[in-house]
């Protein structure tokens, strides 16, 4: 056979006796971007050594010499050292069996993969690599949470307005603005938690589609690479990247809070509000001029968010159309998740970043209160005298209107012309115009008043350790 034919060096090659185009080989390799998975791979390969010494595939020494040269190739990836051979290491299964053979053996290093395939192999790989990533993901999220927390406890005196369709609307706590983001924050914790669980489904034994043909011991591959079970149905086991699916569904939409997140920031650090102030360490400068600090930090994150929307939906499409167990197509969920991940990883990190040194304004805050926001509370004086609220709307917005009129803040009319509007206003109507009685009396559990906000607080911290 020619040197140059796919059998030369491929694990699929005897059914082949053509050459494979070199543009063909480059198209079809993943070494570059699946070798991230190595120790991952390595670790199932001695789980699956392991089970196949219990069914009588291998013998003890076998088995020994497998794991021992596992240990030489790992540690030659850990050092840097280990030598990918183009053309020949297709992805990380074919180049570590290939090294395993250099070491231990052909002869030995031959049997391991009997009753296995690529396909099962691939999806364990991916699943536990995915797992650890899970777990370092929720470490990031608790820690942008916990920060969260720690600043609306520590700034909850803090008053500001609150906004519908970017108009004024109620005053609100700083800290309650925190804890709307929060809330959302909280349930993508729980979300990846749920997430975590169904990643963590073991598709070794496999086989390509219809199962292992040796009575391997699946339960035993699980239990030892630390699986919570096995997926049940062969061809489910490696037709399956829901789990990666599920995975970018679940950072699109941590991302998406995370970009609204975002844009308040960028908005409340612009010079008409003035409400916040970005750290050095998260901004840039212009490079004409010199008087800008801009929040590229969060600039940054609003944008990748989009990254991460467009990941998703390129694997949606990619699996969506193709026919039923493995086919080269599900390559392609590889490079997005790994950039997924990443995305996601480091976003959080940057945010987390961005809160701990962010420093807020509370006297711009305050200024930009106005006694017109205070509407509301007015109407609600009137409801408790017994007053319809459809009435007492319509009374507060004459009150609106006449402060208009007049050219002065509402607060400012006199009793006199607050009468002139609705005899039942007595003289403790003026109580009403007073930003913090306002937070205050939104004390019904979700408000902005102080222990409304100190439950919020402690419903995140209740996420925080798992309890619903």
């Amino acid at each position: 056979m020619p040197a140059d034919a796919p059998a030369a060096g491929k694990l699929w090659g005897g059914r082949f006796t053509g050459a494979l185009d070199p543009i063909m080989t480059q198209y079809n390799e993943s070494i570059y971007f699946d070798r991230v998975f190595y120790a991952q791979d390595i670790r199932g390969s001695i789980a699956y050594a392991r089970a196949n010494t219990h069914n009588g595939i291998l013998t003890a020494h076998e088995f020994a010499e497998i794991e021992r040269g596992f240990h030489v190739v790992l540690k030659e990836w850990q050092d840097g050292t280990f030598e990918i051979q183009p053309g020949v290491d297709e992805d990380i299964h074919t180049a570590n069996e290939r090294r395993l053979g250099e070491v231990i053996g052909k002869a030995i290093a031959g049997k391991l993969h009997t009753g296995r395939s690529r396909n099962d192999q691939v999806a364990t790989d991916m699943r536990l690599w995915l797992r650890d990533q899970l777990d370092k993901l929720e470490e990031y999220l608790v820690d942008f949470l916990k920060v969260i927390a720690a600043r609306a406890e520590k700034e909850v005196e803090h008053v500001m307005p609150g906004y519908t369709h970017l108009q004024r609307a109620q005053p609100i706590r700083w800290s309650h603005w925190m804890l709307m983001y929060g809330s959302f924050f909280a349930a993508d914790l729980q979300r990846l938690r749920e997430l975590r669980v169904r990643v963590n489904k073991c598709p070794l034994g496999c086989g390509a589609l219809a199962g292992n043909p040796f009575n391997i011991d699946r339960d035993a591959i699980a239990k030892e690479l630390g699986f919570d079970g096995i997926i049940m149905n062969s061809l489910a086991g490696v037709a399956d990247r829901d789990f990666v699916v599920e995975t970018m569904q679940w950072g699109s939409m941590l991302m998406m809070h995370m970009s609204r997140w975002a844009e308040d920031l960028i908005i409340y650090s612009t010079g008409e509000f003035c409400f916040v102030k970005l750290a050095d360490a998260y901004s840039t400068g212009s490079s004409l001029m010199p008087q800008k600090k801009n929040p590229d930090s969060l600039e940054l994150l609003r944008g990748k968010s989009g990254r991460a929307f467009g990941q998703m939906t390129g694997l949606m499409m990619t699996v969506k159309g193709i026919p039923s167990t493995y086919n080269k197509d599900l390559q392609e969920s590889v490079e997005p998740m790994l950039d997924h991940v990443k995305t996601v990883g480091d976003s959080l990190q940057i945010a987390t970043g961005v809160l701990s040194t962010l420093a807020i304004q509370p006297k711009n805050m305050l200024k930009s209160l106005t006694p017109d926001m205070l509407a509301t509370d007015l109407a609600d004086y009137l409801v408790r005298k017994g007053v319809p609220f459809r009435e007492t709307h319509h009374i507060s917005g004459q009150v609106v209107a006449l402060a208009e009129k007049e050219g002065t803040p509402m607060d400012q009319l006199s009793f006199e012309q607050l009468q002139g509007v609705d005899k039942r206003f007595e003289r403790n109507v003026l109580e009403v115009f007073d930003y913090q009685k306002s937070v205050e009396m939104r004390s019904a559990k979700g408000g902005t008043s102080r222990s409304a906000v100190m439950e919020q607080i402690e419903a995140v911290k209740r996420a925080l350790a798992g309890e619903v």
